[in-house]
């Protein structure tokens, strides 16, 4: 068997209200990842943790898929591979568990072939695979990032730190909801004025994560996708609205159903004590200042 190489990679919370397939935030709740090649011609994954029991554990898993087909990408075909995963991100909450299992496989695939890529190659490739950039890039590259795209599909981001007294909480429910079915709640078209108003509020929701925290409940309004998703996660909304009232800048996390109170560090009991009379497990988490972070140190394993 070959070298073990490991990855870790942080949850992420995409759109932050107004910002829809832009905005994303990394979180510090990680999955760790290690993989290997090997000499049986099996593809082989464990899972422990979150997901443990119903995720694939043969080629069928994301991760698995991922390094297989970027190191067919990298020049080298693979004919055995064992991956092991220690999953902390919850799956299908809108908590990005599909772009971390992305990124990771990529990154792991960087490191079995020697091929190095680059965090602008490592990207492309994301967003190739994942369909936009927002979760990927926050992922990839740590803190808050706004991701956009290219007319020719070229996808670009830039990481920016986040004002030190904003401290999330997390509202976590048991239910989850498929990614694509919340996307496809959204309409082709929505009026000029409500565009214009989620440009408003998308460019002040910037300044207020990076400078000025006072503005973040303003900051965190959508007209654009949460109105249209309300449907999806009735219970969700309902605990938006009750945060919101207490002047606490809650939103829905990427595609839902979790909510994220964009909190204040004088906030986080408050939003802690009403996430978890509204039924929902309440998790203050810390913004992960590093994305996708791989140990290049060689691991010799074991002899047979």
């Amino acid at each position: 068997m070959s070298r073990i190489v490991s990855v870790s990679v942080p949850a992420t919370s995409a759109n932050l209200g107004p910002g829809y397939d832009a905005l994303g935030l990394a979180l510090e709740i990680r999955d760790f990842v290690t993989a290997q090649f090997t000499e049986d011609n099996k593809i082989t994954v464990e899972v422990t943790g979150q997901g443990a029991g119903k995720l694939p554990t043969d080629a069928n898993h994301l991760i698995a898929k991922t390094i297989i087909d970027a190191c067919k990408a990298f020049g080298t075909e693979v004919t055995g591979l064992h991956v092991e995963c220690k999953n902390a991100i919850p799956q299908g909450r809108g908590l990005g568990s599909s772009a971390a299992a992305i990124v990771a496989g990529l990154v792991l695939a960087s490191e079995l072939t020697y091929a190095r890529a680059s965090e602008d190659e490592l990207l492309q490739m994301a967003n190739a695979i994942e369909g936009h950039p927002d979760n990927v890039a926050a992922c990839l590259l740590g803190a808050m990032t706004i991701a956009w795209l290219e007319d020719d599909g070229k996808a670009n981001s830039v990481s920016m730190n986040v004002h030190p007294d904003i401290s999330p909480v997390l509202a976590i429910p048991q239910t989850e909801l498929d990614t694509h079915k919340a996307r496809g709640l959204i309409p082709e078209s929505i009026p000029h004025v409500d565009a214009a108003f989620n440009a408003g509020r998308s460019a002040l929701l910037v300044a207020a994560m990076i400078g000025d925290p006072d503005f973040l409940l303003e900051a965190t309004e959508d007209k654009l996708h949460q109105p249209f998703r309300a449907q999806a996660y009735p219970e969700s909304m309902e605990l938006v609205a009750q945060l919101r009232e207490a002047q606490i800048a809650a939103c829905i996390s990427g595609a839902g159903p979790t909510v994220i109170a964009l909190s204040t560090s004088d906030q986080v009991a408050l939003a802690s004590e009403i996430i978890a009379k509204s039924g929902f497990t309440a998790a203050p988490v810390g913004v992960a200042d590093e994305g996708a972070i791989p140990d290049n140190n060689d691991v010799e394993p074991e002899a047979d």
